[in-house]
């Protein structure tokens, strides 16, 4: 019996250790929003923002991938997309101007891992 009460404990152990959370809510008193944050199978962060508390997507959105790099940012009124948002492929950043949540203008801007190479 003592045994099996040992290994019960080890098995909650291990599954309190290395369960994952896919998400955490909290209201923030001061801005009268919703705070998000939603994680990856894999533990890191997926996407973070805030809801209105009619629970519509309202302010700023971030999402990430998998390895907790940044993909795309930007925010939301009301729950929809408005301003400009960035996003985030390889080298490359495009600006995307919303209007009345569609797609204004994109401007394709090239970024380098390398800011200047002396030698």
């Amino acid at each position: 019996m003592k045994k099996n009460i040992i290994g019960l404990f080890v098995m909650l152990l291990t599954v309190c250790t290395y369960g994952q959370k896919d998400k955490e809510l909290s209201l923030n008193e001061e801005t009268g929003l919703i705070e998000a944050v939603y994680y990856h199978d894999n533990g890191e962060i997926s996407q973070k923002g805030t809801f209105n508390l009619d629970r519509k997507l309202h302010g700023e959105w971030i999402s990430y991938n998998e390895e907790g790099v940044k993909v795309s940012q930007g925010s939301y009124e009301k729950g929809l997309r408005t301003g400009t948002w960035s996003f985030w492929s390889d080298n490359t950043m495009k600006k995307v101007e919303y209007s009345n949540n569609a797609i204004a203008s994109i401007n394709g801007v090239k970024t380098s891992t390398k800011l200047a190479d002396n030698h």
